[in-house]
């Protein structure tokens, strides 16, 4: 079982508290740190904004080991070439770290805001997308690369930067019924379901199963894995403080998080592992608390591992 740190830096966060984020979950073991990749808060009231690109790549050159991505980047941000040149060069950068979540994007008033458009339809961009950003990054060097589709046309395209690993790895999620599973098992190393319930991850998993059945790909060749908000401590009293610090509670998280006791936690982890749910992302909203990570690397984690 992999563990790793998802954080909201929109909320308001600068980079320097996001470094400090970022080398606490490496010097504590985890796996990965992740950001959402967004532009504005959801309150859509003033607070930091960061580019998430920008953020891993500097990130990439301030930390050795913890791999480094996006749950999830948005289409509508960047056009694919460009997307794939980032993506690389971060790669690069950080000796082969970089993981690509890719997704639609849902939220308007950050589109509005930053004066970028927004289209009705988006699942043709992001099927575009995932398409030639895999296909650059495949292209032999010394070849090119063109595509031609409804959306998006690339003429010999040089393919490059090329990125350290082959293949980076792809992240595709979300509970879409279809659409999404079906993309997942065409281009994704991994698929992450998203919040929801053990119930819930379990019939997204079983579309997934089916999507891969139905294109004759290896299931096994996925990791599933899952997201969730995460507010757990010694005392319920304190796990109720963290699930404050975020703007929730414990009652709202507790169906699609990792909330409450140390056991509490242990417990849904167990049941999404039975399921076949091989890494987790513990989303911590409130970057400042760095305890919370020290207390899911020295309480929960070896709970699950050993």
């Amino acid at each position: 079982m992999d563990f790793r740190i998802f954080t909201e830096p929109q909320e308001g966060a600068s980079y320097n508290e996001i470094l400090a984020v970022a080398q606490a979950t490496e010097r504590l073991g985890f796996d990965a740190f992740f950001r959402s990749d967004h532009y504005l808060a959801m309150t859509g009231t003033g607070a930091n904004t960061t580019d998430a690109w920008t953020t891993l790549a500097g990130l990439a050159r301030e930390t050795a080991r913890i791999k480094l991505g996006t749950l999830v980047s948005s289409v509508t941000y960047r056009v694919p070439g460009i997307l794939a040149i980032q993506v690389a060069q971060v790669d690069q950068m950080s000796n082969g770290r970089a993981e690509l979540g890719l997704g639609t994007g849902w939220f308007e008033r950050e589109h509005t805001a930053y004066g970028i458009p927004f289209p009705a339809k988006r699942f043709g961009l992001l099927a575009e997308q995932l398409e030639i950003v895999t296909g650059l990054w495949a292209t032999p060097p010394g070849e090119t690369y063109s595509f031609t589709g409804e959306h998006y046309t690339l003429v010999d395209s040089p393919a490059l930067p090329q990125p350290v690993q082959s293949p980076v790895p792809v992240i595709v999620g979300g509970g879409g019924k279809t659409k999404t599973p079906a993309l997942a098992a065409r281009f994704s190393t991994e698929y992450n379901s998203g919040f929801a319930s053990v119930a819930e991850h379990a019939a997204r998993r079983d579309r997934l199963l089916y999507a891969c059945e139905e294109i004759g790909r290896d299931p096994k060749t996925i990791t599933l894995s899952v997201a969730g908000g995460t507010a757990v401590a010694a005392t319920t009293e304190h796990a109720e403080r963290r699930a404050r610090a975020a703007d929730n509670t414990l009652d709202a998280m507790r169906e699609s998080g990792f909330v409450g006791s140390v056991d509490e936690v242990v417990d849904r982890i167990g049941a999404l592992g039975d399921l076949g749910y091989s890494r987790i992302y513990f989303q911590v909203m409130d970057m400042a608390d760095l305890d919370h990570l020290d207390f899911l690397a020295r309480e929960v984690v070896p709970r699950v591992t050993t």
